[in-house]
């Protein structure tokens, strides 16, 4: 059987991560934490307690601080530290009415003292004892962050957007080359082990979906209205105001307001409109996109958000890894749950790739007049195939008919099933800490990041403006 062993997974992870060449931060393996990793976590909200579900899954962190300017969030993080790892990280956090309510939780050395209000605090008293940083917060505030923590020599894994201007993730780019250090961008699929295997053995080494012409890929969801909270917990507005936001309303919903975040094209089609151009190799050339914000409305009638509810637009790549042109459509739909889940779809001549982080969506299938995928099937590099939908009767002569399923391989090097042992976002952090400890290179650096979301901003872009063409400059940063 041709099995995809633990070197091959090495040397692919190298190779789709583009080669990335060893920064000096690195190359020195040298801890601040001596046979630990310090680590501090910078906002808890949906996505920061993702990534705490991976973090609290590696031995070798030592929780420092945890930062959440929304007390019952810190509060709430700290608390599951200490009873997961009987670690007591220092909590940074505004103190509503001025009060700490584990005030004698401190006291009792239960839990850590707050020992500041925010990421400035906490870079003034932890800079000198950290290996790294985890930033999960609103997309305005991770560029500032990013620079200060890299300019006091921290390690930095950075939710995507990296910012929500361009400028600002420029920044974040001149600051990694300038300080030495590491910066991971969150797309975390360029470290799933599947993906992996899909980009390297499926689609280059067995060329499966023959000439790749056309992309598709969604994320649709369900109507769902703002996030509130509890009135108890509202931080003032004049203390809001310092840190950006106008009102709780604001502060909760951040995701949806110009200046903040970047709407649903920026929060989840960055994930997908990256692995379009991971997986072909290239840089699209052209976007057309169309969005519309007629679906959530404030009580007057008026749109509730300022970014587009619904988006769909199409990429044009002028030359992929099979030196072939391919368009790529993509739609994120906050109104409908229809549609069959998220995934990306790589469509060739003699195949279809449909790739999800769910297994139960990823499937291939192969065209009727392909050549048979037997062999690939008994040397274990895909599936076995249901033959059953070859037999679905084509109401019209000039139907194609069904397309046979194949499943992706049961075991992929790497690749834990089980979520609640391994989530889908731990293999990215591990990469990350992996190169912060000096064993491996990012899969996802900065300048990886800046280039694959250069497309979205103009995607945003395109909606207003109309179609849109990129030039080279568009992926890269000077200075």
């Amino acid at each position: 059987m041709n099995t995809f062993n633990r070197r091959d997974f090495i040397k692919m992870a190298g190779t789709a991560a583009g080669g990335l060449v060893l920064s000096s931060g690195m190359l020195s393996a040298q801890r601040k934490g001596g046979d630990k990793v310090n680590v501090a976590v910078v906002g808890y909200g949906a996505e920061g307690e993702v990534l705490m579900n991976s973090l609290l899954k590696l031995p070798y962190l030592n929780f420092v601080a945890i930062c959440d300017i929304w007390q019952p969030r810190c509060n709430y993080a700290s608390a599951l530290v200490m009873r997961t790892l009987k670690q007591k990280p220092a909590r940074y956090t505004i103190q509503l009415g001025g009060k700490d309510p584990y005030a004698k939780l401190v006291k009792a050395g239960k839990i850590g003292e707050v020992k500041g209000e925010n990421y400035k605090d906490l870079i003034k008293n932890h800079a000198h004892e950290l290996d790294a940083v985890i930033i999960a917060t609103p997309d305005f505030w991770h560029s500032p962050m990013t620079v200060d923590f890299l300019n006091a020599g921290v390690n930095v894994y950075c939710e995507k957007m990296m910012s929500d201007t361009l400028e600002g993730a420029k920044a974040m780019v001149r600051a990694a080359r300038k300080s030495g250090k590491l910066l991971q961008i969150g797309h975390q699929r360029t470290s799933n082990p599947r993906y992996i295997y899909a980009r390297e053995v499926l689609l280059r080494k067995n060329n499966i979906c023959g000439n790749i012409m056309a992309c598709n890929g969604q994320w649709n969801r369900a109507v769902s209205q703002d996030l509130t909270w509890p009135e108890k917990a509202t931080i003032p507005t004049e203390k809001l105001k310092e840190y950006g936001f106008k009102d709780m309303n604001q502060f909760r919903n951040w995701r949806w307001h110009k200046g903040l975040g970047g709407g649903a094209i920026s929060d989840l089609g960055a994930h997908q409109i990256d692995i379009f151009g991971w997986m072909l190799g290239a840089h699209p050339n052209r976007v057309m996109a169309s969005g519309n914000r007629d679906y959530y409305k404030k009580p007057d009638g008026t749109p509730a958000h300022d970014w587009d509810d619904n988006v769909m637009c199409i990429f044009e790549f002028d030359k992929t890894f099979q030196g072939k042109k391919a368009q790529a459509f993509y739609q994120v739909l906050t109104t409908t749950s229809s549609g069959g889940g998220y995934f990306e779809s790589f469509m060739g001549d003699q195949g279809t790739l449909k790739m999800s982080e769910n297994p139960s969506i990823t499937k291939l299938f192969r065209e009727n007049n392909a050549p048979s995928w037997d062999d690939l099937v008994k040397a274990g590099v895909i599936g076995g195939g249901d033959a059953s939908a070859a037999t679905a009767k084509v109401a019209d002569s000039r139907e194609t008919k069904a397309l046979v399923g194949y499943g992706f391989p049961t075991n992929v090097e790497g690749y834990e099933p089980d979520v609640a042992k391994k989530p889908i976002h731990m293999y990215h952090v591990e990469n990350f800490f992996n190169a912060v400890m000096g064993k491996g290179k990012l899969n996802c650096d900065a300048e990886h990041a800046y280039a694959a979301e250069a497309a979205v901003f103009k995607a945003r872009e395109a909606i207003e403006k109309g179609p849109l063409t990129f030039s080279d400059s568009d992926f890269v940063v000077e200075g």
